[in-house]
């Protein structure tokens, strides 16, 4: 009975939580806190999509001299660049991807190529082009480990008219999937110049 008068005196068990999310504690209410927590959360989660997104674009990736005086000038002479549609690949379209996760673990993954910026590894066309093999090996086999994902944000096997194509790529494209191939595979110069000492056969 003196259980239940103090259930009712006290509002119950809603009303004691009421009061304890507004009841201030040593300085500020658990409600305050729990509003100013959420503005908190929220500023920084729009923040982080925010920057996430900047840097996801051409002209960051230009805005080092590394990119824009060497794989940009090349890829301004391809079809992904400038062609009869004028549907464009931009660098993100092709080496970054579009779904949340994968795309927060290439921007991990770029801190790298921003401690080689600061270190100037391939700061004049000299290194660049000592080190271009190599560059291209890591996106190659990269693209290799993800099928070619995103080449098939915009190339869909299941969507292509093979009857268009050439008798050589009908053949090609009709087989890919039956043995192992991506894209990256057949595609290695579609968008950049192929580095010296490149071997058709890698």
């Amino acid at each position: 009975m003196t259980g239940s008068g103090n259930d009712n005196a006290g509002g119950g068990f809603i009303g004691r939580l009421w009061r304890g999310l507004w009841r201030p504690s040593a300085r500020y209410s658990l409600g305050a806190l729990l509003i100013v927590g959420v503005a908190g959360g929220v500023v920084l989660w729009g923040g982080f999509n925010w920057a996430m997104e900047m840097t996801n674009t051409e002209e960051f990736c230009i805005s080092c001299h590394e990119m824009r005086d060497n794989v940009f000038e090349e890829y301004k002479d391809t079809i992904h660049y400038t062609n009869r549609t004028g549907v464009r690949a931009t660098c993100p379209d092709c080496h970054v991807p579009k779904e949340w996760v994968h795309k927060v673990v290439r921007k991990v993954q770029a801190t790298n190529e921003l401690y080689h910026k600061a270190l100037g590894s391939i700061d004049t066309r000299e290194k660049f082009e000592e080190k271009r093999l190599q560059l291209a090996r890591n996106v190659w086999d990269n693209m290799k480990a993800t099928d070619s994902r995103e080449c098939r944000n915009c190339h869909g096997f299941d969507f292509m008219d093979v009857t268009k194509q050439e008798r050589r790529a009908q053949k090609r494209h009709l087989k890919v999937a039956d043995n192992g191939k991506t894209c990256i595979d057949c595609h290695k110069g579609v968008a950049h110049e192929l580095p010296e000492g490149w071997d058709e056969d890698e």
